[in-house]
């Protein structure tokens, strides 16, 4: 390749309509092939090594919750969790084919600020006479299995 040729220009050159000297209709050239080849590689690049934002003040929280009882249900949780602040979703874990409860729970608030109140408040209260353990979720199976 002899210079750079900026995607669009690349692109656009893919879309017109091929000339009566070019071989067949809508083909391209070696070159031009090439260069957008280079160009979507660039992109790619660029697109792999883009800065992450930071996440917003107002993310969402997710909460694991476990050591429960398994006849705890959703109701039971939503009916603790809810006064702590406005849920978002709950869920209890449960075995694919009996559909019993495995005894853990994931509870997401709107906010980060409700899910630090539900941990401070609500770690190891009694539910169904068990205590429950509550701790931040963490959805990366890295940080779960190093306890980081």
């Amino acid at each position: 390749m002899s210079s750079p040729v900026a995607l669009a220009d690349v692109q656009a050159a893919a879309a017109t309509p091929a000339t009566s000297a070019a071989p067949a209709a809508n083909h391209l050239s070696l070159e031009q092939q090439q260069q957008i080849a280079a160009a979507q590689a660039q992109a790619a690049q660029a697109a792999h090594f883009a800065p992450v934002p930071a996440a917003a003040p107002t993310a969402s929280a997710s909460l694991y919750i476990g050591e429960l009882d398994p006849s705890v249900n959703e109701a039971m949780l939503f009916e603790m969790f809810n006064s702590v602040g406005p849920v978002a979703s709950i869920r209890v874990c449960r075995d694919a084919v009996t559909r019993r409860s495995l005894g853990y729970a994931y509870v997401n608030f709107h906010n980060v600020a409700d899910g630090e109140r539900a941990l401070e408040n609500l770690n190891y209260t009694l539910i169904k006479n068990r205590p429950c353990r509550i701790m931040w979720s963490q959805r990366d199976p890295a940080l779960r299995k190093t306890g980081t």
